[in-house]
C-alpha cells in the first residue's frame, strides 16, 4: 500500500520524536529521518544530493555569520571581567529595594545579556558573581539561584541574541528588524522580573532583605564600570537602527571593542584562547544543529505537511487570539522536553505559515516564540539554565533551584500576556526603522 505524502510527513514527525525521547541527539535524529524520508520519496540520487548540499549552502550564508560574532562578544566580556563591574553598579543602585540584591542581579544579567548571546553563559557567569553575594547577605538560596537561572534567559531576547538570529534564518525574516524588536521586550521582561522579586520580598521579608549604606558618591563612581556594556549596546543598536552597518559588521565591531577593553584590563593569552575555543565549540554546535534540522525541514516541504497544517489552522472556527494561545501553550509543554533552539527549528516550518495566515506579524511572533523558548530554559525536566546553576553551585540542590524559578515562570507568562494584549511593545521600534 502506497502512503500519501502527508502520511509520510506525520510518520517522520513520530519517528523523530521517538528518537529524541530514547536519547538520540536532535541534529542526528533530524538528519536521519530527513535523509530516509527524502530517499523514500524521490530516490537515492535526488534525496542524497539535496541532503549533501545543505551544510555548505547554509554555512555559506552571510546571515549566519553573525552568530560567531555575537557569541564571541559574550565570552570576551566574561574573560574581561566586565560582569563584576556591572553587578557592582547594579547592587549599589538597586540594593535598597526589597529583595534589592536579587533585583540588582536581574538588571546586571540584563546588562550582560546585551554583550552575550547565550543564556547558559549568562547563568554560569552570575552563578559565580551574584549568588555568593546574595547568600552572604542572608538571601534564601532558592531566590539567589532562581533569579540567576531566570535572569540568564534575558540573553535570548536582548540583542545580541543567537536565538533571534536562528529564527530569522528559519523564516527568512530580517535579522536587523528582529534584533531591534528584542530591545523593548527584553527591558519589559527585566522589569516584570524585578516586580515579582519586590512583591515576593514584601510578602516574605526573610527571603531577601534590602541592602543599604551606599552613598550617592559610591553609586556615581560605579557607573564608569558599565561603560563597556553601554558601548556595545550603542554600537549594535545604532548600526542596525541607522543602517550604517549590517548586524554581522556590528557584531564584529562590538567584538573588537570588547577585545580591546579586555586587553586593557589585562586579559592574558590563556583567557583569549579559552574565549576563542568556547566560541568555536558553541558555533559548531549551533551550525550542526541547523544542518540536521534543515534536512528534516526539507523533507517536510516535500510532504506538504506545513501547507496542510496551515489550511487546517485557518479553517478552525475560533478567533485567532484563541488559536495563538493554544499554540503558545503547545510551546510551553514542548519546551519541557526539548531545548529552545531544537524546538524552534522543528516547529517553525509547520507553525510559522499558519501563524502568518492568521494575520499575525512575523516579527511579533518571533519575539513571542523566543520568549516562550525562555520558559523552557527554566522548567523541568530539561530546564538547562537550572542545571547550569546547580553545576556551578552544587551546594544548592537542583530541586531548590527549580522552586526558585517558579515565580519567574509566572512572570514570563505575565509578560507574554502583555505582548498579546499590546503587540506594539514589540512592533513599535522596528516600525520606526521601516518608517
Amino acid at each position: 500500500m502506497e502512503l500519501s505524502n502527508e502520511t509520510l510527513g506525520i510518520l517522520g514527525f513520530v519517528g523523530l520524536l521517538v528518537l529524541v525521547v530514547i536519547g538520540v541527539r536532535i541534529y542526528i535524529a533530524a538528519a536521519i529521518v530527513g535523509l530516509i524520508g527524502l530517499i523514500g520519496m524521490i530516490g537515492w540520487d535526488a534525496g542524497a544530493g539535496i541532503v549533501g548540499t545543505i551544510p555548505h549552502s547554509k554555512s555559506a550564508s552571510y546571515t549566519l555569520s553573525v552568530l560567531p560574532m555575537f557569541i564571541l562578544i559574550g565570552y570576551l566580556a566574561f574573560h574581561a571581567g566586565i560582569t563584576d563591574a556591572v553587578f557592582d553598579a547594579a547592587r549599589k543602585w538597586f540594593g535598597w529595594m526589597p529583595g534589592g540584591l536579587a533585583v540588582a542581579s536581574v538588571f546586571a544579567t540584563a546588562g550582560f545579556a546585551a554583550v552575550s548571546g547565550a543564556s547558559t553563559a549568562t547563568a554560569a557567569v552570575f552563578s559565580r558573581v551574584a549568588i555568593p553575594e546574595m547568600l552572604k547577605s542572608g538571601y534564601h538560596p532558592k531566590l539567589a539561584a532562581g533569579v540567576v537561572a531566570a535572569g540568564g534567559t534575558l540573553a535570548t531576547l536582548i540583542p545580541p541574541s543567537a536565538i533571534l538570529v536562528i529564527y530569522a534564518i528559519i523564516v527568512e525574516e530580517s535579522v536587523g528588524q528582529l534584533l531591534l524588536a528584542g530591545f523593548i521586550p527584553g527591558i519589559v521582561s527585566a522589569l516584570v522580573y524585578a516586580g515579582i522579586i519586590v512583591v515576593w520580598s514584601i510578602i516574605d521579608p526573610t527571603i531577601g532583605r534590602p541592602i543599604r549604606g551606599y552613598t550617592w558618591g559610591e553609586r556615581v563612581k560605579s557607573v564608569p564600570g558599565t561603560f563597556p556594556v553601554l558601548a556595545v549596546i550603542v554600537i549594535i543598536f545604532s548600526a542596525v537602527y541607522y543602517g550604517w552597518a549590517t548586524p554581522t559588521e556590528a557584531g564584529a565591531l562590538g567584538a573588537f571593542v570588547v577585545f580591546v577593553l579586555a586587553l586593557a584590563k589585562g586579559m592574558r593569552w590563556d583567557n583569549l584562547k579559552d574565549a576563542l575555543l568556547e566560541t568555536a565549540k558553541l558555533t559548531v554546535m549551533i551550525f550542526t544543529l541547523i544542518w540536521g534540522v534543515l534536512i528534516f525541514v526539507r523533507f517536510l516541504g516535500f510532504t506538504g505537511v506545513p501547507a496542510e497544517f496551515t489550511e487546517w489552522i485557518t479553517s478552525l472556527d475560533y478567533p485567532p487570539v484563541v488559536i495563538m494561545i493554544f499554540i503558545l501553550l503547545g510551546y510551553a509543554i514542548l519546551g519541557m522536553f526539548m531545548d529552545a533552539i531544537g524546538m524552534m527549528l522543528l516547529t517553525l516550518p509547520v507553525v510559522y505559515p499558519a501563524v502568518i495566515a492568521l494575520g499575525y506579524d512575523p516579527i511579533w511572533f518571533g519575539i513571542v516564540v523566543v520568549k516562550m523558548a525562555e520558559v523552557c530554559l527554566v522548567t523541568p525536566p530539561i530546564g538547562l539554565n537550572c542545571f547550569v546553576v546547580n553545576a556551578v553551585r552544587p551546594d544548592i540542590p537542583l530541586t531548590q533551584v527549580f522552586r526558585g524559578v517558579g515565580p519567574f515562570v509566572v512572570a514570563d507568562f505575565i509578560t507574554v500576556g502583555l505582548f498579546l494584549a499590546f503587540p506594539w511593545i514589540i512592533t513599535w521600534l522596528p516600525q520606526q526603522v521601516l518608517g
